[in-house]
């Protein structure tokens, strides 16, 4: 019995141990999967969890983001002006949608971001786009300025999706495509069920200088 509970009593700093270092391993394997610059999740843990969030929950959107005007600010102000460009589209993105459970928004390098993003009404959508694209073009202070960069947003919602084997495959190709055809029109937000981009106009963004921001759909002057 005392054999025993040596025996135990040795066994137990090595339990912690490993339990310590299992905690350690997690912790890097976490952070090994997310972007440094941004705090999002890489592409890797993008689509796998992008992809447990398609299988769970019947009405999803994908959006796909890509800065306007982020060369002109990175040239004219340097290299951390665009980090702090990166950062604060980071933010922006977190802070639009931290109240939305099952939320996975994650940066695919360079100016490109993403998210998968569950809807309760897909109706709401063209909220959701407006709110995130003023968000993201809002002014952000870098050393002692305010700068602006302008915002591509394509969206998919997930009953467009024609094979529902490659469901994320289909749907980032389809917000591709919107966030292409957005970014010809000026920059702004679109999604194939709206028909046309709803474009945001901004005054000297292009340049990293704050602008005005003008929305407008389809059929107005």
């Amino acid at each position: 019995m005392n054999g025993l509970l040596h025996t135990l009593s040795a066994a137990g700093p090595l339990a912690a141990g490993w339990g310590i270092h299992g905690l350690w391993m997690r912790r890097r394997l976490t952070a090994a999967r997310r972007d440094p610059l941004s705090g999002l999740w890489t592409r890797e843990a993008f689509e796998s969890r992008a992809a447990r969030t398609l299988a769970r929950r019947p009405h999803v959107v994908v959006l796909l983001i890509d800065l306007d005007g982020f060369k002109a600010v990175n040239d004219r102000f340097g290299h951390a002006a665009g980090d702090a460009a990166i950062r604060a589209t980071a933010v922006s993105l977190s802070d639009a949608l931290n109240e939305r459970p099952g939320v996975v928004a994650a940066r695919l390098g360079g100016d490109e971001f993403a998210a998968v993003i569950p809807l309760a009404d897909p109706a709401g959508l063209p909220w959701l786009l407006r709110g995130l694209h003023s968000e993201i073009t809002a002014p952000f202070r870098h050393a002692g300025r305010d700068l602006t960069v302008g915002a591509s947003i394509g969206a998919a919602l997930s009953s467009e999706a024609s094979r529902p084997g490659e469901v994320l495959g289909a749907l980032l190709r389809l917000a591709d495509e919107a966030m292409y055809a957005v970014k010809r029109a000026g920059g702004g937000w679109h999604y194939p069920a709206t028909g046309a981009p709803t474009a945001g106009t901004t005054a000297g963004r292009r340049a990293g200088r704050p602008g005005t921001h003008t929305t407008y759909r389809k059929g107005a002057a």
